[in-house]
């Protein structure tokens, strides 16, 4: 009965306490393995030197890749090794890593000389964190494991700033082995990891919250232009939203933005876009209409052709603004 009793006092505790022990126990265990796990990191684009820099700064040993190899210097400086082809990083490592921009990118990485294949034997491993479609990430799965090697794809939720800060959300799928064994990197990278079962899932989840994502930014970029149009100010527009329903993290942090023209890319609007397109196109496979999923693609497409390409995806706000009647 004393037990019981004291079961329940343990279990009464305040959460805070507990979890800031399980956290504890998290960064003793990422210590220990950082100390052991050597680590490879494909593509230093926004996303891939943010997560990359993480792996550094938690003492992971790791070796870093990009086409350019002037943007893997900030990363040297801080430690990592800095290797001239994939396969080098693929023969160096225990787990590889990969953030590339685009499908294109993606298969160029694994396929192309001197790439991820080309060092894939059996037992070694790689993580596929770029946004791609299912075709993309699938083949490359099938790749790594006719070699003997072990695939995860990792997509994850969340641009610059949670990259930097560790709170991305990871969207895992593949071995469950291998993920459980990259957890302690997912750990550093992410604020929360969930596992999604076989290759694909993760890109199919991935395009759904980027479409909704994406379709959000265009009906706030939408109303603010027909609010200005109409003689709202800005400002308002944005503090009625913020007490009301749609209120989002999203808006709070764009919306101001928007209004001050400040589009410094945390994630660029032609990436949106790209994930947009993608979804569009999964819809049509999977026989579901998409229409305003398609509409967002076009102001999106809109703002590439207006030079917003590179802008953060906030930027569209640019595009609908041009759209105006008469």
């Amino acid at each position: 009965h004393g037990s019981s009793a004291q079961s329940r006092a343990r279990l009464s505790r305040p959460p805070p306490r507990s979890a800031s022990l399980a956290a504890r126990r998290r960064a003793v265990a990422r210590t220990a393995m950082a100390g052991k796990l050597s680590v490879g990191y494909l593509g230093m684009g926004i996303m891939g030197k943010a997560m990359a820099g993480r792996l550094v700064d938690a003492k992971f040993d790791v070796t870093v890749w990009n086409r350019s190899p002037e943007k893997c210097e900030d990363l040297k400086q801080k430690g990592a090794k800095v290797a001239a082809t994939p396969k080098a990083v693929v023969d160096a490592c225990d787990i590889v890593f990969a953030c590339t921009a685009d499908p294109e990118s993606a298969r160029a990485v694994v396929f192309g000389e001197n790439g991820v294949l080309a060092g894939m034997t059996a037992g070694k491993k790689y993580v596929d964190m770029s946004t791609v479609d299912v075709e993309t990430v699938s083949e490359i799965g099938q790749a790594v494991r006719a070699k003997g090697g072990l695939f995860v794809e990792a997509p994850v939720s969340g641009s610059k700033g949670p990259a930097l800060q560790g709170q991305l959300v990871i969207l895992a799928a593949g071995d469950k082995a291998l993920k459980d064994e990259a957890q302690p990197c997912f750990d550093v990278m992410g604020k929360r990891t969930f596992f999604l079962g076989e290759v694909g899932a993760g890109a199919k989840m991935k395009l759904v919250v980027n479409m909704m994502m994406g379709i959000n930014m265009v009906a706030l970029a939408e109303g603010l232009a027909v609010g200005a149009q109409v003689g709202l100010e800005g400002k308002d527009i944005l503090d009625v939203v913020k007490e009301g329903a749609i209120a989002s993290p999203m808006y709070g942090l764009k919306g101001p933005k928007m209004l001050d023209g400040d589009y410094a890319p945390n994630f660029p609007l032609k990436h949106q876009q790209k994930d947009v397109r993608l979804a569009v196109d999964l819809g049509d496979k999977a026989g579901q209409p998409l229409p305003v999923a398609a509409a967002a693609n076009e102001v999106f497409k809109a703002g590439i052709a207006g030079g917003k390409g590179d802008d953060d995806f906030c930027a569209v706000f640019e595009a609908a603004k041009r759209r105006r009647l008469g």
